[in-house]
């Protein structure tokens, strides 16, 4: 079992060598919002079993979680409708790129798995089924809230409205689902929640403590209330193994050994199931729309602590 300090000096040495790097990636430009963004900031927080919280660089500075929020929507979805989610989205990793419409056409509108943006659309209309866009969205703030205990997360509205302005690709694809009856609800209402949870912004230390139930059996540590039974925390990890870094999934696998999921604000949750909870960030992305930095510093975490779960 890692002590409080050899986990403390792990992640302290990472962040140093990190920060002494200069190939830092590219940061994700096409939402203006996110092009801003300092590529020189690098952050780490590790929440392990015991609560011990391990953080260095830039761990509490918020930024754009992007897509890892599609991890708590996925949970919420399945928490409302249960396995019928998987009639609208599969559970294969795509081998395309995040926003690509190929698959669609050739699956009849099913997207391959819930972590590519066109799955992750489909579950937002299904979270929004029965709902105004605004109080699907409350939900899914509230539940990010509850998971960090921290009420001051919030939604960034500037990087929303950056991503409605420059969203054409999403607008394809949801309608494209939309054709099909994947998507339910009025596309525009749909995409805004989309867009808005995207948005979500938080540090590093808010993150990995959102993520700990994944690493415990799906029990909010503090409260020990059950968020997800534990056969479905097993499933939601497997899918972000085999699906959470797009058409980078296998080689994250490969590296890290831990489930995980990527944004493309630069951010990483990573869970090392019974042991912790780890988020990374660093803006810029390798040429997958992954964390550059932010992979290489988990890979250097799992092998020094020996946390990958293929042992």
């Amino acid at each position: 079992m890692t002590t409080p300090d050899e986990l403390d000096r792990a992640v302290a040495e990472i962040a140093e060598a990190m920060r002494r790097r200069s190939d830092r990636g590219v940061v994700a430009n096409y939402i203006p919002e996110l092009g801003r963004v300092d590529p020189g900031a690098f952050g780490i927080a590790v929440v392990d079993a015991n609560g011990h919280v391990a953080t260095a660089g830039d761990a509490d500075t918020p930024f754009s979680i992007q897509s890892i929020s599609k991890v708590f929507t996925l949970t919420l979805a399945l928490g409302k409708i249960g396995d019928r989610l998987w009639n609208r989205v599969g559970r294969e990793p795509s081998g395309s790129a995040f926003n690509s419409i190929v698959q669609l056409e050739h699956e009849r509108g099913i997207p391959r798995n819930p972590f590519i943006n066109a799955g992750a659309i489909a579950v937002t209309d299904a979270i929004l089924s029965g709902h105004q866009p605004r109080e699907a969205l409350g939900e899914i703030l509230r539940f990010m809230q509850f998971l960090s205990d921290d009420p001051a997360v919030s939604i960034d509205e500037a990087v929303a409205a950056s991503e409605q302005r420059t969203g054409f690709r999403n607008a394809a694809l949801a309608n494209y689902m939309k054709s099909f009856g994947v998507v339910e609800n009025p596309v525009d209402f749909t995409l805004g929640v989309y867009f808005h949870h995207c948005a979500i912004a938080m540090s590093c230390r808010q993150l990995a403590m959102a993520g700990r139930f994944l690493a415990h059996g799906g029990l909010h540590p503090s409260t020990g209330f059950p968020v997800v039974q534990p056969e479905r925390a097993r499933r939601i990890n497997a899918v972000m193994l085999t699906c959470g870094h797009y058409d980078g999934s296998g080689e994250f696998a490969y590296r890290v050994g831990l489930p995980g999921k990527s944004g493309v604000g630069g951010g990483i949750l990573a869970v090392a199931p019974g042991r912790a909870s780890v988020t990374v960030w660093s803006p810029g992305l390798d040429d997958t729309g992954n964390s550059h930095l932010g992979r290489i510093a988990l890979e250097m975490l799992t092998k020094r602590l020996g946390w990958s779960v293929f042992g």
